[in-house]
């Protein structure tokens, strides 16, 4: 199997990290724009442009015109266009990280982020496993009870667009048994107590976890 990486057009990682993920993946899609912020960091040539291409300078557009799969509708950003081609078009690829989807503008990393668990009814069955990182954080979705291997000691948030789950954890500082989730902030800002963090979904719904 093989990881994919989507480079979309916010603030482009600096650590050496998610930038080891960028150069060890075997598909790399740009999105539109953001080939050009990649092509500053990176010389290796990415295997796909995707987007609208509303904001690909002309230069580029016309050098990688071989690369680039143009696709103008708008019901869908051009990170959510990355990962539905790589999805239909990379049956190969089991890991699809996201990178440049944060920092800069707020609506768009609260938009991007929150995309992370549409994914999971958009691509209902999937197995293949998507994630958002930053030179700050992780981020990933989830859909039901699971066991986190994150590490004693780690940041660990919680949001949940469903105030009818309940989520009972082990292994954090504050439990979450009693939360409601029907704010933002009502499990953030918490911190693993052991090195697996138990969480226990009341029934099957969709989560996001971020991690530092």
């Amino acid at each position: 199997m093989s990881t994919a990486a989507v480079i979309c057009n916010g603030e482009f990682p600096r650590k050496e990290y998610p930038r080891y993920l960028i150069s060890t993946a075997d598909y790399i899609v740009c999105c539109d724009g953001a080939l050009e912020k990649y092509l500053r960091h990176f010389s290796r040539t990415p295997d796909l442009v995707i987007g609208d291409m509303d904001s690909l300078p002309r230069q580029l557009r016309r050098k990688y015109s071989s690369l680039i799969l143009h696709v103008g509708e708008q019901e869908h950003n051009d990170q959510t266009k990355a990962v539905r081609h790589i999805l239909s078009a990379r049956p190969d690829v089991d890991t699809i990280h996201i990178f440049g989807a944060t920092g800069l503008r707020e609506d768009h990393t609260v938009g991007n982020l929150s995309l992370l668990m549409e994914y999971r009814r958009m691509f209902p069955g999937t197995e293949v496993s998507i994630d958002i990182i930053s030179d700050r954080s992780t981020a990933f979705a989830i859909t039901d009870s699971i066991d986190l291997h994150v590490g004693e000691g780690r940041r660990f948030s919680i949001f949940s667009p469903d105030n009818s789950l309940t989520i009972k954890s082990s292994g954090l500082q504050w439990p979450t048994d009693e939360v409601i989730w029907d704010n933002w902030w009502k499990g953030t800002l918490n911190r693993a107590t052991a090195d697996v963090v138990s969480l226990v979904f009341s029934h099957p719904s969709i989560a996001l976890v971020i991690l530092d």
